[in-house]
């Protein structure tokens, strides 16, 4: 570079004498032909021009001309060397910015353009080294955050490939190792099918993983990153699973226990009152309200057992292609005393094909219109009905009681969970019929939801998939 520049000054120099000399040439020139025409202007009347005096003044000329261009050469060559030596210095900068030395400095304070350059430069340079710190300080902070976590992450590149494993990971996985290929770390379908759909989707996508180590099971959550990447969350259910299955073994081991001492219970207290062994209306009273409590406490344990087999996959479903007219039509007719007083009245129906279970479907009808019965008012009726898309049919349950406060409705479905805790009980609720109406529903790949407003009813809403390909 600095040949390059000394190269242009010194042919901008003897472009520069050239010219000088040239027209000092040419205004000799004219006054020497000026003298030829006028001699009186150059010298005594009639004296004509000296060719020797002009040809020294040219020669003069000439060597005045040749010691600049010299002189220029020579101050062009030492402005060229320090500008290449302050270019070269700012190029050298540059470079060992861009290979990441953001510590790198020029420190030029000369006010000329080649100084205000290496400034910006230098500002450039200072800026970016505080953004790569606090970029470099948030990443080691998230990187301290995720570590410290149980559950297990890694960060996967649009191409496939992993970026990023935290400890808890590494210890779960320990063959997993960055940069390599997903796939071939870990080949559990459903983690490699939840990361393919958030490619697809862009949204997040879960699943349960079961063969990523021996005996343990996982909650798989994969979620979409910028760029295309994906990180992937693995969180062990082994252990709550293990819990949660001794919960309901024990539920169910408890409630089988309790049938039969209830049954007898419920029995003779029956034959007591049915006997007229008591005579006096106190005790009367007395068998009536063992009789009422027992009669509870068995639809509890029935309850409990329904939800434990249905929990735990106990309760086989039979699922076979069903008319849904039909499933409503046997509801309104073959529960009209579970609803008391209340007619049952089926407002909508469809001609559509679903994949059900018949018995555990009139189960799920069974529950709601008994709900829809005691919260109702005076004789008002209920109303069964369905409706249906190109996938599913919803059937619904509407009544005209006092309706559902909001504050109620995300917990509807959850085990003895009750709004009016008093009026369930002296209604003989025992606060897990929703419950299994969901699980019921679940176990049909449906989906259950409720729509209420107090003063207005309740209508609960359940999904059951079609399965005449409509």
């Amino acid at each position: 570079m600095g040949t390059r520049i000394f190269a242009k000054l010194v042919v901008l120099a003897a472009v520069l004498i050239a010219i000088a000399t040239a027209t000092l040439d040419f205004a000799v020139q004219r006054s020497w032909e000026a003298s030829l025409h006028h001699p009186a202007a150059v010298g005594a009347p009639g004296a004509a021009p000296d060719q020797g005096d002009v040809g020294s003044l040219r020669r003069a000329l000439i060597t005045g001309s040749a010691v600049a261009l010299l002189l220029a050469t020579l101050l062009a060559a030492v402005a060229a060397r320090s500008i290449a030596r302050r270019l070269q210095r700012i190029i050298q900068a540059v470079e060992r910015l861009a290979s990441g030395e953001l510590a790198t400095r020029i420190t030029d304070a000369s006010p000329d353009e080649i100084g205000q350059l290496a400034t910006a430069i230098d500002r450039t340079a200072a800026r970016l080294q505080e953004m790569f710190r606090g970029a470099e300080h948030s990443r080691n902070q998230f990187e301290t955050l995720l570590n410290s976590i149980e559950d297990g992450v890694l960060a996967v590149s649009s191409e496939g490939r992993v970026l990023w494993v935290s400890r808890a990971m590494g210890r779960l996985l320990p063959h997993v190792r960055m940069r390599e290929s997903l796939p071939e770390m870990i080949r559990d379908p459903e983690v490699l099918h939840a990361v393919q759909n958030v490619r697809i989707t862009g949204a997040a996508s879960h699943a349960r993983a079961g063969s990523i180590a021996p005996g343990r099971v996982f909650q798989c959550t994969a979620a979409p990153l910028p760029g295309g990447d994906v990180v992937v969350v693995l969180h062990d259910l082994t252990d709550a699973e293990r819990v949660e299955r001794t919960r309901r073994d024990f539920i169910a081991n408890v409630s089988h226990e309790l049938r039969t001492p209830l049954t007898s219970i419920e029995g003779f207290t029956e034959t007591l009152l049915e006997s007229g062994a008591a005579t006096d209306s106190e005790s009367r009273e007395f068998l009536e309200v063992i009789r009422r409590n027992t009669l509870r406490m068995s639809r509890l344990t029935e309850d409990l057992l329904t939800l434990a087999r249905v929990e735990s996959g106990e309760w086989q479903l039979e699922k076979g292609s069903v008319p849904a007219g039909s499933l409503l039509e046997e509801a309104a007719t073959g529960l009209q005393y579970v609803a008391g007083e209340h007619s049952l009245q089926v407002r909508e129906t469809v001609e559509a094909q679903v994949l059900a279970d018949r018995d555990a479907i009139h189960q799920v009808f069974s529950n709601l219109v008994e709900n829809a019965a005691k919260y109702s008012a005076g004789d008002t009726p209920i109303f069964l009905g369905a409706t249906a898309n190109a996938e599913e049919v919803e059937f619904y349950v509407k009544d005209q009681g006092p309706g559902i406060a909001a504050a109620h409705v995300p917990r509807l479905f959850e085990r003895f969970y009750r709004v009016d805790k008093a009026r369930s009980r002296e209604a003989g609720g025992t606060g897990l019929g929703l419950a299994i109406v969901k699980h019921i529903i679940m176990n049909h790949q449906g989906r259950v939801r409720v729509e209420t407003a107090v003063g207005h009813g309740s209508t609960f809403f359940f999904t059951l998939p079609r399965s005449d390909g409509a």
